[in-house]
């Protein structure tokens, strides 16, 4: 039996978790980020997740747009950089059209995404193939929007092995924006840290939502 949605009570404790996963994976990212840029991606990424828990932890939500906006704000004003841009911005343009949403559910997922990668898209001005985070994020958008009926769960999970696929694409491009581009062909062989950031992310929700059966 999947899951087929998420109240409000249950998607605070899905972005907990998330949260606690995000913090427990600072050294793989610190190492994919040494690889291809300045290794301060998974400390920034860490950082972002710490305010995001201080800010949900406590406070009460109206709606699921109230609540990924919250989230996307702590991240935008904690993380620093590039990344905190562009993670931020993620989850503030995924939470416009969630409006006043009491549920989290497989069409909510899909509108998440796409209206995410839109507003990263816009953001950054980076491209599929660039290297970047969109090359894990619109794979996953993609997965989701062909399941807009499916449980929760199932759209996740496909979201999620996109995503992953599309990290693993990451090691065969060059990177074209941002720091890495400094590396040129050095940065092949490597996958992106956004990428993978937005494959745990996604990953990391999937954990919550198939624990709750």
């Amino acid at each position: 039996m999947g899951r087929s949605q998420l109240d409000l009570t249950q998607l605070k404790e899905m972005v907990l978790h998330l949260c606690r996963a995000m913090q427990g994976s600072t050294e793989m990212l610190t190492q994919a980020d040494k690889a291809i840029g300045d290794g301060d991606h998974g400390v920034g990424m860490a950082r972002g997740f710490e305010a995001v828990r201080q800010k949900v932890e406590h406070q009460a939500f109206a709606s699921v747009g109230d609540m990924f906006k919250t989230v996307g704000t702590a991240l935008l004003t904690s993380v620093g950089g590039a990344s905190g841009a562009v993670f931020g911005t993620w989850f503030r343009s995924g939470a416009a059209r969630l409006g006043d949403r009491q549920v989290f559910d497989s069409a909510g997922l899909a509108m998440f995404l796409a209206d995410g990668l839109q507003g990263v898209k816009e953001r950054g001005k980076a491209q599929p193939g660039d290297k970047t985070m969109i090359d894990a994020l619109e794979p996953a958008a993609q997965a989701a929007q062909q399941l807009p009926g499916a449980d929760l769960d199932q759209a996740l999970a496909a979201a999620v092995e996109a995503a992953r696929l599309g990290v693993e694409r990451t090691k065969d491009m060059v990177a074209r924006v941002g720091k890495a581009q400094t590396l040129g062909e050095r940065s092949l062989g490597h996958p992106d840290p956004g990428a993978l950031s937005t494959y745990l992310i996604l990953k990391s929700m999937l954990e919550y939502v198939a624990a709750q059966g």
